[in-house]
Parts: C-alpha cells; structure tokens; sequence
C-alpha cells in the first residue's frame, strides 16, 4: 500500500544520520520496498457444513449448507472471489442456524430428560412408601 505521494520507488536521503551505524562520511541511502500482499481468499466453510451435514442436519440445512459451500469452492477454483464470498457467507449463515437449532434441541432434550428422570424417581419413591405403610404382614 503506497501512501498518496509517496512512490514506491528508493530514495536517497542527503546527509548522514547521526544515530546509524556505516561509515563516517558516507551518504546513506534508504531503499523502501512496497510489498503486496494479496487479500486473504474468502472462506468455504466446507468442514463446518459436512460437520453440520453428519451430525446435525435439523430441517436439511445441513446439507444446503454444504451445497453452498461447494459452490464457493467452485467459484474460489475459478477466480470469482466475489461470488465465493456470496456463497461462503451464505454457506455459514446456514452452518450458523443449523449449530444453533441442534444445541437448542439437545438443551430441550437435557432439561427434558432430566426433569422426566427426576418425576420417575419421586413416583417410585412414593409408591413404596404407600406399599410399605400399607403392608399388613
């Protein structure tokens, strides 16, 4: 990234600065160098939506997940950078909904289960009270 103004070109300073180490009496010149570095691919999410597609595909958003994700891939393979973002953001806004449901649905299932474990547990508990009081032996 080249500031406005600035080449990026070397460029020779006049004089000598006191604080570097060279030769006395020797013009320094100091070369800056622009390195470009190239943005950072967009991303596919392809293990997420596979992920997603295994364990957890609530409504089939797991593989619709994974069908974006693949065309992502397709377009990033092609050169399309722009239309790989459009479909890897898609590809994890699917991955997002589908994580989020399961884990709403094993929570629902947790609190479910134990509160059924829990009823069982108090009923039984109950019903050998009453037999014992009962029992006339």
């Amino acid at each position: 990234m080249n500031s406005e103004g600035y080449p990026s070109d070397s460029v020779p300073l006049q004089g000598r600065y006191e604080g570097f180490y060279g030769q006395p009496g020797v013009s320094t010149v100091v070369q800056c160098i622009s390195v470009s570095v190239p943005p950072e691919p967009p991303s596919d999410h392809i293990i997420w939506s596979l992920c997603c597609f295994l364990y957890s595909n609530p409504f089939c958003l797991g593989l619709a997940a994974l069908i974006y994700s693949i065309k992502a891939r397709d377009r990033k393979v092609v050169g399309d950078m722009e239309g790989a973002r459009h479909y890897g953001s898609t590809a994890r806004c699917l991955n997002i909904s589908a994580t989020v449901l399961v884990s709403i649905m094993i929570l629902i299932f947790i609190i479910t289960f134990t509160t059924v474990t829990v009823l069982i547990k108090q009923a039984v508990q109950r019903s050998n009270y009453n037999y014992n009081y009962n029992y006339r032996g």
